[in-house]
């Protein structure tokens, strides 16, 4: 069996993690130890902050509900709970974009639910 020298699978394994590594501080964008550990610190927050993006949106989402029904004379846990009572199914990034762009329709909204 013929031997395999890895010199040019090394080049470019090294030359693709240094180009992913562009635009960090200091030897991390340049020295390829550096540059991979710095990545794989990276890519852990990327697909952990992926996650938490999700449950921030789903908070500010109620924030805005809250904030709205309170205007309107209830409160969230209220709101939500007569929205349930009543079969109502819109979701809270709905509900919240209703409570943004269109208060009078949201004041509709809550009063049918007091109802």
């Amino acid at each position: 069996m013929p031997r395999v020298k890895r010199g040019p699978a090394a080049h470019k394994k090294r030359k693709k993690a240094i180009r992913e590594a562009k635009g960090f501080r200091w030897g991390r964008k340049s020295k390829f130890k550096a540059a991979k550990e710095a990545l794989m610190k990276a890519w852990s927050y990327a697909y952990r902050d992926r996650r938490t993006k999700k449950r921030e949106m789903r908070r500010a989402w109620n924030m805005t509900i809250n904030a709205a029904c309170r205007e309107n004379g209830t409160t969230y846990s209220e709101f939500i709970h007569n929205l349930r009572e009543k079969n109502i199914e819109l979701d809270r990034k709905a509900l919240s974009s209703l409570a943004k762009e269109r208060p009078g329709t949201f004041s509709k909204l809550v009063e049918e639910v007091k109802k």
